[in-house]
């Protein structure tokens, strides 16, 4: 039986259906069997016409569990959606960005053929990503519960009044005040939302779990980095009539009326992210971010014997 491989692409954008067609032929030719969801076939063909290699269909005779790996040509969004589609079925995403930043992309495009013939080879670790359950209460009803890769956010649902809200560790409050939100965020959602919110930056295999208030008016509104056993959770203080809305990963939203309260804790379901570099973290973030390091010398190399 082939081995199969599911090519997930943003077919709304023309740079992707052209990647996802020369993906689907490439890895034909390795005796690979590219997998199409019906929707992205469908808006291929319309486009282009048939595939110049056969592809199957998902659903179609073919599930999640006969899927290999899951090859995503797109960025960073397009990584989170298929983490959406494919968390629970244990398949690891391999990102091939097309997009700008592509922070949890493992290749560019133009590493594409490369990148199907690595594939081809298993030549490609896996590794865990921390997720987070999410849980929204209004005193004792459940108003909803969803899950996020790289964060939850707590934001204000009105433009012109900011959320009244106090922080919480392990059942504990830590402080109280007004802003425009918080987001709670896994390592991996440290260069994402909370990036953006002045949040610190973790290394993905740091276990730990972070809360950063966004635009806070307060003396302590400080991010706050805890274990990942930990329990974070955001209150909606009812002393204003201010309401917000709770973003998981900028895909899903729940409502929240004053007086509602967002718990959020470790999944036990990770998100598995397949490597083809050995690639340090450091050097990474240093690429995606364009970080300056002219100058930089290295470590002094130490000579045996002893020092004057």
């Amino acid at each position: 039986m082939s081995r199969r491989i599911l090519v997930l692409a943003h077919t709304g954008r023309r740079n992707a259906m052209v990647a996802a067609q020369e993906a689907c032929t490439r890895l034909h030719d390795l005796g690979l069997q590219p997998v199409l969801r019906r929707e992205e076939l469908a808006d291929i063909q319309g486009e282009y016409g048939e595939l110049a290699a056969p592809a199957e269909v998902l659903g179609d005779g073919v599930d999640f569990g006969d899927v290999e790996l899951v090859m995503v040509l797109g960025g960073d969004g397009t990584i989170l959606r298929a983490a959406e589609l494919v968390r629970e079925a244990d398949i690891p995403l391999l990102g091939v960005n097309l997009g700008h930043v592509g922070f949890l992309a493992e290749s560019e495009r133009a590493d594409l053929e490369e990148t199907v013939r690595w594939v081809a080879d298993r030549s490609y670790t896996v590794e865990e990503r921390t997720t987070i359950d999410v849980l929204v209460w209004h005193g004792d009803t459940l108003l909803g519960q969803s899950w996020a890769l790289n964060e939850a956010a707590v934001e204000k649902a009105n433009r012109e009044r900011m959320i009244e809200v106090v922080m919480e560790v392990d059942g504990r409050p830590v402080s109280s005040f007004g802003c425009d939100g918080v987001v709670l965020a896994t390592p991996t959602g440290s260069t994402a939302y909370a990036f953006s919110a002045s949040g610190p930056i973790v290394w993905p295999e740091v276990e730990a779990l972070l809360m950063v208030p966004i635009s806070a008016h307060a003396l302590f509104a400080k991010p706050l980095v805890v274990a990942p056993t930990s329990v974070l959770a955001v209150e909606l203080l009812t002393r204003t009539e201010a309401s917000g809305v709770l973003w998981c990963d900028g895909r899903r939203s729940i409502d929240l009326p004053p007086g509602a309260r967002v718990e959020v804790r470790r999944s036990e379901h990770p998100v598995r992210l397949a490597r083809t570099h050995q690639t340090p973290f450091s050097e990474r973030l240093v690429r995606k971010f364009e970080l300056p390091i002219h100058g930089w010398r290295g470590p002094v190399k130490h000579q045996d014997g002893p020092t004057r």
